[in-house]
């Protein structure tokens, strides 16, 4: 019996012939535990998960592991954008831009279901900071930046054109504006078509295991000392090379002391998208303090975000505060003048700690840099910190890139480069069209139940939608309304390692944010449908349930008046 989560491992007859389920993860720690590995990778969001499938694309024998699930940090509390960093112009940082921008290309194509493009309006106000000539000089900057690459070029526009465009957005002060293009991503489910990948190349995956002491030989990291949050079991995985790539558990995960981040805590909040009233995706500086901040679709709701303040929290527990939703709704509310949004009107929110490098001298937090820096440390411990999601596949290249220099220094043979800019993700090996939705629809589901599941699970769609055949009660919505069925709850748990209920309506699915409500009316009878796939017993079943309603609590935590 586990003594973190109370999750009591009991194989269903519907687990024999998973393929990344309970069952795997348990197999996956029994292999790197009883032989050793090249390479250990600490840390399963979008950045560790890159290292793991650029590894085991280059034949290296690779374990990764999480102390949480997969993407349970800030992978699944970003922005959702896959972008060149238009506002990283403003700070000089060119580099990264390039970066970004080639990224994104490769992104768009590996992970079509995963990432799409979206269109930008930059509304320009008599008052806004950034003046429209500045404007048109950035966003030519961005398109040369991307070797005029970009999904489309930029367009300027005239104040009538912006008023075309968005008609909700305030018209006082209004001078014109600016369209251009970048692109939106699930973030969770990107880490997991990523950490899918490097399973699929042979790396052995696990969550809910954590690293508690380093093994050390002759003052060099051999390995790490793990416990098992699931079984409560400790055991040890040694490995040539270990990577810390735990996002803003790094300096705690690394043991020299020096504080390499200066994390911060970046909010959003979701609303639905008919009272806010935009169109596309909106780039605003805030009223209240002149700094960069979006509006953007999510199908019928949009988010609104980020926040930008320097936060020393448990990064676990982060969450958004009054003051947080407060500035937010200001923000918005002053760009939208007859939204009038108001706490009420939050649907959900989400909080993460961008782990972003130290800056030698104090900076604003908007303005700390969003690069990456690769440090080893004295015992061998290779430590990637900073970064953003969208240049995660080259930041973990060239993580590999180091570690291979180690193996290559023993005699061991290691290909240059892995072609995970060539080979789609998981799912990402078509592109949808009319056939496809015929296919997915033919099955009973609506156009709309069609697009969700394509969204997500790209052609798995199929599969997915295929388990139906056992039992045709899984083709139902989990809420009236809500596009996601109940066929995608027993994948979760076959093809997607989730291990507890939180694990599915949090990250596989989105039920917890996008729901008003948040599913609490009909999570006792998911956590049946997800029970009787994993083997719960009634007090397990409930303990689920609680774990479940906690988080909810947690995240609504900001209405609470102080």
């Amino acid at each position: 019996m586990n003594q973190v989560l109370g999750l009591e491992i009991l194989m269903s007859d519907n687990q024999k012939d998973s393929y990344f389920s309970i069952k795997t993860r348990r197999a996956n720690l029994v292999e790197m535990t009883s032989h050793p590995v090249d390479l250990l990778v600490i840390g399963a969001g979008i950045t560790g998960a890159g290292i793991a499938r650029d590894a085991a694309m280059r034949g290296l024998r690779t374990a990764i592991i999480d102390q949480f699930d997969f993407a349970s940090g800030t992978s699944s509390k970003s922005s959702r954008l896959v972008h060149g960093g238009l506002r990283y112009l403003e700070m000089g940082d060119l580099k990264l831009v390039f970066e970004a921008s080639a990224e994104r290309k490769t992104l768009l194509r590996i992970a079509p279901h995963l990432v799409h493009p979206r269109s930008f309006v930059f509304p320009v106000f008599k008052t806004s900071r950034v003046p429209r000539w500045k404007l048109a000089i950035g966003l030519w900057g961005y398109d040369i930046l991307s070797l005029f690459r970009n999904v489309q070029r930029h367009v300027m526009l005239s104040k009538r054109e912006v008023e075309e465009a968005e008609p909700a957005l305030r018209r006082d002060g209004l001078v014109g504006g600016a369209r251009y293009y970048d692109a939106q991503c699930d973030d969770a489910r990107l880490t997991l078509a990523n950490i899918i990948s490097a399973h699929q190349h042979g790396a052995f995956v696990a969550n809910y295991v954590r690293s508690e002491s380093f093994v050390k030989m002759d003052d060099r990291i051999v390995g790490t000392e793990i416990y098992d949050r699931i079984a409560g079991e400790k055991h040890k995985i040694l490995a040539k090379v270990v990577i810390n790539a735990t996002g803003p558990w790094s300096d705690e995960t690394r043991e020299d002391g020096v504080d390499a981040l200066r994390p911060t805590k970046g909010v959003h909040i979701l609303v639905d998208r008919a009272r806010l009233g935009n169109n596309e995706a909106i780039t605003l500086t805030s009223d209240v303090d002149g700094r960069v901040m979006f509006v953007i679709p999510w199908g019928d709701l949009t988010y609104i975000g980020t926040t930008d303040t320097d936060d020393n929290a448990d990064p676990r527990s982060v969450q958004a505060d009054r003051e947080d939703v407060d500035y937010l709704l200001e923000s918005a509310n002053a760009a939208f003048p007859s939204a009038d949004l108001t706490q009420v009107d939050v649907i959900s929110a989400w909080a993460g700690f961008r782990p972003l490098l130290r800056p030698d001298d104090p900076l604003d937090p908007s303005s700390v840099s969003r690069e990456h820096r690769i440090i080893e440390g004295k015992s061998g411990l290779i430590s990637i910190v900073g970064g953003k999601l969208t240049t995660y596949r080259k930041m973990g290249a060239e993580v590999v890139d180091l570690a291979a220099t180690r193996f290559r220094a023993t005699g061991m043979s290691v290909p240059d480069f892995a072609p995970t800019d060539v080979e789609r993700l998981p799912g990402g090996t078509d592109s949808y069209s009319g056939q496809w939705e015929s296919r997915l629809t033919s099955f009973g589901i609506s156009p709309k139940t069609a697009d969700h599941l394509w969204r997500s699970y790209g052609t798995e769609s199929l599969a997915l939608l295929e388990l139906s055949n056992e039992d045709p009660t899984l083709l139902e919505p989990i809420v009236d309304g809500y596009p996601s069925i109940r066929a995608e709850l027993v994948h979760s748990c076959r093809k997607e390692m989730a291990v507890t209920l939180c694990d599915i309506l949090i990250r596989r699915n989105h039920l917890f944010y996008e729901v008003v409500g948040h599913g609490v009316k009909e999570a006792p009878g998911l956590a049946e449908i997800v029970g009787n796939e994993l083997g719960w017993d009634d007090g397990e079943r409930a303990s689920q349930l609680k774990n479940y309603l906690d988080e909810v609590e947690a995240m609504t935590a900001f209405r609470v008046s102080d």
